[in-house]
This record gives C-alpha cells, sequence and structure tokens, in this order.
C-alpha cells in the first residue's frame, strides 16, 4: 500500500459523541434544524478584500468512520447541493476502516459539482509541510473558495486552534475548509466529528502540517 496519498483514515472515538447543537465560533447565523442529525445552515460572509466564509449547511458524521462521506457531504453543501453521505461512502469505498484516499474524494467532488476537472488531488508526502507546501495549500485555499467552493482536506494527528482548543485525530480525519481570513493566513474548518466543534479557526501553517504524509482536494 502507498503511503503517500493512500493512507487509510479512520477516526478517533471522538466521532462517536454526537450531540445536536448550532456551529460554534465564527460561522454565521447558525441554527441547529429539529432532524435526528445536527444540521446548521449558514449564510455566505463576504467580509471585504482578503477574507471570505463560505455557507455551509453543516452535518456531523453519523458514525465513527464517515469523515470522509461526512466531510465532502459539508464541503458540496457550500454550492447548494445535498447530497446521501451513504450514496457517498458507497462511492468512495468507505468501510468501518475509513476511507482509504483523498484520491477516493476527489473524482466524487468533481462529479457532483458537475465538472470533470472542478477538483484536483495534491500531496503533501513530506513529515512536515515546508515553506513552499504552505503557500500552495494558501493560494488553494483562497482559490477554492473564491471559486465558491470548499476544499477537503485528510488530516492525521494533533493540531491547535486560535482559540487554543486542541484538536487531536491520530488515526486520520478528513474535514472541510469553508473560508479564510488575512489573505489565507487563517482558515476556517468545518468539522464533522462533534457539532459542538463543528467549526474553528486554524492557521495555515498548522493545517498544512496537519495535512502532512497526506493531501487535500483543491480547485
Amino acid at each position: 500500500m502507498r503511503t503517500d496519498l493512500i493512507r487509510k483514515t479512520t477516526l478517533t472515538a471522538a466521532g462517536l459523541a454526537f450531540t445536536a447543537g448550532a456551529i460554534a465560533g465564527p460561522v454565521t447565523t447558525a441554527f441547529a434544524a429539529p432532524t435526528a442529525k445536527a444540521t446548521t445552515q449558514t449564510q455566505t460572509d463576504r467580509k471585504g478584500h482578503g477574507e471570505r466564509e463560505l455557507g455551509v449547511r453543516y452535518e456531523a458524521q453519523p458514525n465513527f468512520y464517515y469523515c470522509g462521506p461526512a466531510a465532502t457531504r459539508n464541503a458540496l453543501s457550500v454550492q447548494g447541493k445535498n447530497i446521501n453521505v451513504d450514496d457517498m461512502a458507497k462511492e468512495m469505498g468507505t468501510t468501518e476502516a475509513g476511507t482509504n484516499s483523498i484520491n477516493d474524494i476527489t473524482p466524487v467532488l468533481n462529479k457532483e459539482t458537475g465538472k470533470n476537472d472542478a477538483y484536483r488531488s495534491v500531496e503533501i508526502s513530506t513529515p512536515d509541510a515546508d515553506a513552499k507546501q504552505t503557500d500552495t495549500l494558501r493560494a488553494d485555499i483562497v482559490k477554492t473558495v473564491d471559486d465558491g467552493r470548499a476544499v477537503v482536506a485528510n488530516i492525521a494527528g494533533t493540531s491547535t486552534d486560535t482559540d487554543g482548543v486542541s484538536h487531536s485525530y491520530e488515526g486520520g480525519h478528513y474535514i472541510s475548509v469553508v473560508g479564510y481570513h488575512d489573505n489565507g493566513t487563517t482558515v476556517t474548518i468545518a468539522d464533522s466529528a462533534d457539532p459542538n466543534q463543528a467549526a474553528y479557526q486554524i492557521s495555515v501553517e498548522h493545517l498544512a502540517d496537519w495535512i502532512a504524509t497526506r493531501g487535500y482536494a483543491t480547485s
């Protein structure tokens, strides 16, 4: 098995603890929908030059291994799409071991976006991201968000957001990147693992290191 993009991804036990709740953090006009799944509607927020947030209809993942389909679903929701996570899981080959690779997610993003070249996979193969890889990630996020789309990233390990809160996924995880600030120096994450921490901001340097040895899907 390849050790770069095709690393099996599972989620820590945090993904098992789902409770209904609104998005906490910088995402605007959040509310919890009266459904069995935690669902939150947000509005697109254009804040001026150098900053943009996309409107996410957030939904928490229904089990510990659906982070790939859930992150993809949340990412596609910014385009106004609402796709069943079970259907996407089948397309991605998701099992209780997780979704194997970002390469399994990129084709689904293209299919549901309606363009074969809407997304491409980018690898950060090194154990830590260097300055060039970080700059490329920042530019990719800004371009994708400006195109009205979200980035999906395959991450592993522990990172700390701008509020000092740690987020740990030692077995691996998938998240959506749905906004940026300060020209991409800081980015906004939609995280399906726990609706009580559904949205947070993180520096692009921390995100690049979080993705290191894995990859992300971007415009």
